[in-house]
């Protein structure tokens, strides 16, 4: 449990569940399809959103990578390319450069995802994940937070899939006010 209740971005009613990642981390490469399996079957009431963390390797870039992409409504096909470049494909996407000549080879229009990247909707959500990593006290990625008051990861649970369970578990709390 958390020190402080976080505030969420989710409407009333709404349970909020944070996946604090890196595009950098292989760890959260080998999760992603298992945490997507999970999200998919998230009831009505829960609330995935990703956190790009503030650290790891060229991490501002690939923050505006994954806010740029979310503001083109291009994550469901991207998100999921970004870990297999560099983490199977073994490419370097490393600088701004090697990252836009990946997206222009997917397909981005450059000019849009260049003035998005930039933008100060972008700059916002980059300090934006930047307090949330400090306020759940983000050690490691991936991570989960879970209503604004709890936080877990695998290495708490003993697990990566278990971390699910516990987030599972966690949620059902927070559903009952606890």
């Amino acid at each position: 449990m958390l020190d402080k209740q976080q505030p969420s971005d989710v409407p009333a009613g709404k349970i909020e569940v944070l996946e604090f990642f890196s595009y950098n981390c292989p760890h959260c490469a080998a999760f992603e399809p298992v945490l997507e399996a999970w999200a998919r079957k998230l009831p009505a009431d829960v609330v995935l959103r990703r956190v790009p963390v503030p650290f790891i390797g060229d991490f501002e870039n690939k923050q505006r990578l994954y806010f740029a992409l979310e503001a083109m409504g291009r994550l469901d096909d991207l998100h999921p390319k970004a870990f297999d470049a560099i983490h199977r494909q073994r490419l370097n996407l490393a600088g701004e450069k090697a990252t836009a000549d990946w997206l222009a080879k997917q397909g981005v229009d450059m000019a849009k995802y260049n003035d998005i990247a930039k933008s100060f909707g972008v700059s916002t959500k980059l300090r934006r994940a930047t307090q949330l990593t400090d306020a759940y006290k983000v050690e490691g990625v991936p991570a989960l937070g879970i209503a604004g008051r709890y936080y877990t990861d695998g290495t708490l649970a003993g697990s990566l899939e278990r971390s699910l369970q516990v987030a599972d578990a966690l949620i059902a709390q927070a559903r009952k006010g606890g």
